[in-house]
C-alpha cells in the first residue's frame, strides 16, 4: 500500500497520471490503476478526473498530508532498519570451540578469515562438545566447533561436518607389545566418559572386552596426551588435531616427529573415528560473516587432509 500512495502524492504534485507515471517508470494505466485501488480500499475519491487532466477533490486534499506523512514514516522506519542490519553485521560473533579445535583447527582458519580484511570481532569460547550445545540452546552462542551430537541436531540449527577423526591408542616412547599389552600392564589415561568423545572410546573398549586399569579421567586429548608423554599410563584419543599419525601400516612405529614422546598403535576393528563440525543457530547462519568464517573452518579442515 505504500506504493499506492507514494503514487497518490506524486500524481497530486504532477496533476498528472501521465507525468506521474513518467516519474515512477508506470504506465499512464498502472497509475490509473493504482489511485483506483487505493480510492477503493479508502472508500473516498481522491482526485476529481477530466478528459485531459485530473485534479484533487476535497477528500484528496485533506488525506494528502496524511499520506506524505506515512510517506515519511515508512522511510525513516527503513533507515533504522537498515542502520541496525549493517550494525548487526558488524556484531562480535561468539564462537564456542572444544580444546583440540582451538590448538589444532582454529589458528589456520583464523589466518584465512583475517585474510578477508575487516571482519566482526570473534569471542572464543570454550568448553566440552555437551557444554557448548547447551551454551547454543541458550542463546549464549552463534556456532560452535565440535564433536557432532549424539542425540542429533537440533530443528533450529545446523550442521556442518568438518572431518572424521580417526582414534589410535599411545602409550609413553618405546613401550613395546600390543594394545591388549598395554592394558594388562599400564594405567588407563582415560578421556572423559561425560563427553561425547569419551563415550565412543567407553563403548570400543566393551565391545573389545578391553580391560583396563583406571588411572586418571580427563576432558581434553591434547592434555590426555602430555599425561601419557610424562609416562602416567596409556590411552585411546583423536589423532589428526593433536598432531598423531601411524609412518604407513607398521604398528610399531612411533608418531611422526619423534617429539611427540609417545609410541601410536592404530586400534583393531571397524575403524574408530569421531565426527567434528560447526553446528550453528539458524538466525546466525543469515549473517555473512558467520557464513565466511564456517569456510575458512572448511577449508582448513580440508587442508588437513
Amino acid at each position: 500500500m505504500i506504493r499506492y500512495l507514494k503514487t497518490f502524492v506524486t500524481a497530486a504534485e504532477t496533476a498528472s497520471f501521465s507525468a506521474a507515471g513518467a516519474r515512477l517508470g508506470l504506465t499512464q494505466s498502472a497509475v490509473s490503476a493504482q489511485i483506483q485501488r487505493l480510492e477503493d480500499d479508502l472508500g473516498v475519491q481522491l482526485f476529481e478526473r477530466t478528459a485531459r487532466a485530473v485534479s484533487l477533490s476535497d477528500d484528496g486534499r485533506r488525506l494528502l498530508a496524511q499520506a506524505q506523512g506515512v510517506i515519511a514514516g515508512y522511510q525513516a522506519m527503513r533507515g533504522e532498519a537498515g542502520a541496525h542490519g549493517a550494525q548487526a553485521a558488524l556484531a562480535p560473533i561468539h564462537v564456542g570451540a572444544i580444546l583440540t579445535v582451538q590448538l589444532g583447527l582454529l589458528p589456520g582458519a583464523m589466518a584465512r578469515w583475517t585474510a578477508f580484511g575487516a571482519m566482526p570481532h570473534l569471542n572464543i569460547v570454550p568448553g566440552m562438545s555437551v557444554q557448548l550445545l547447551a551454551q547454543l540452546d541458550a542463546k549464549e552462542l552463534d556456532l560452535a566447533v565440535m564433536i557432532r551430537p549424539r542425540i542429533g541436531v537440533p530443528a533450529d540449527m545446523k550442521w556442518l561436518t568438518l572431518m572424521h577423526e580417526p582414534y589410535v591408542a599411545i602409550a609413553p616412547k618405546g613401550t613395546g607389545g600390543t594394545v591388549v599389552d598395554w592394558a594388562e600392564a599400564l594405567p588407563f589415561v582415560r578421556y572423559n566418559r561425560r563427553s561425547y568423545g569419551g563415550e565412543r572410546v567407553e563403548r570400543y573398549l566393551r565391545r573389545h572386552r578391553l580391560w583396563v586399569r583406571e588411572g586418571v579421567e580427563l576432558d581434553e586429548p591434547e592434555v590426555i596426551l602430555r599425561m601419557v608423554r610424562a609416562r602416567l599410563g596409556w590411552s585411546i584419543v583423536p589423532a589428526t588435531l593433536i598432531g598423531l599419525s601411524l609412518d604407513g601400516d607398521a604398528a610399531s612405529k612411533p608418531a611422526k616427529g619423534g617429539a611427540m614422546g609417545v609410541q601410536v598403535l592404530p586400534l583393531s576393528g571397524a575403524p574408530l573415528t569421531r565426527e567434528l563440525g560447526v553446528l550453528v543457530r539458524q538466525p546466525a547462519l543469515a549473517r555473512a560473516p558467520v557464513a565466511t568464517l564456517m569456510r575458512c573452518l572448511a577449508d582448513e579442515a580440508q587442508s588437513r587432509g
